[in-house]
């Protein structure tokens, strides 16, 4: 399994590359191979457990996540007009601090639950709530839109690794349904950030607590 551990660094080592990265482009970029490597990873896992339906997860993803959701928000960046993300929250040397800490912390929370789990890939279970966590603090120190959303579809992808991980995968009917929750809400947040650029001309998330002030 060291090839399926080496997948597993490397989606960690993305997630950390994203949480720093202030361009939008290379933000969608990293979040396809982020994907990708998601869909290596489960392959993996399928082709050793011998599980057909971790195969339709593997396509389900590569559409979804490699392909469709990727051209939506590059797409969204192309008729939004955004190159750059604005400063973030906290700055990049602090942001990869916070981030060293909260990956050491999901290791330790991961340690019990792994030692007990009979997936060919519960050594990477820390990881992947490793992963969980930084895409939540990515969406929390990021100040656009776009980036929240993005950080969002990535803590969906660690939560889907979390699962191969410990359980060797969700049942199917549960993976089918959050992928269509995941691309509805995408079409949905699509609207929600044209509407907000109609309003303000920007896609700064402030405007709207100072709308809420008015």
């Amino acid at each position: 399994m060291q090839l399926l551990n080496l997948l597993a660094a490397l989606l960690l080592l993305l997630t950390f590359a994203m949480l720093s990265q202030r361009r939008i482009i290379s933000l969608i970029k990293l979040f396809t191979l982020h994907g990708a490597t998601l869909v290596a990873a489960t392959l993996i896992v399928a082709y050793v457990k011998h599980d057909r339906d971790l195969y339709f997860s593997a396509a389900l993803t590569l559409i979804l996540k490699v392909i469709l959701i990727p051209w939506i928000l590059y797409k969204l960046t192309l008729r939004l007009r955004i190159k750059w993300d604005v400063e973030p929250l906290i700055n990049v040397p602090a942001t990869m601090l916070i981030g060293i800490v909260l990956v050491i912390l999901a290791f330790n929370l991961a340690l019990p639950v792994a030692r007990l789990s009979t997936s060919v890939a519960h050594g990477a279970l820390g990881i992947a709530l490793a992963c969980i966590l930084l895409s939540f603090m990515m969406m929390i120190t990021r100040s656009k839109a776009l980036p929240q959303v993005i950080g969002f579809l990535t803590m969906e992808n660690g939560l889907f690794f979390a699962a191969i991980a410990a359980t060797n995968g969700m049942p199917m009917i549960v993976e089918l349904g959050v992928a269509l929750a995941v691309l509805g809400g995408i079409l949905i947040l699509g609207v929600f950030m044209f509407q907000i650029r109609e309003q303000f001309d920007n896609l700064d998330i402030h405007h709207l607590e100072v709308r809420k002030e008015d």
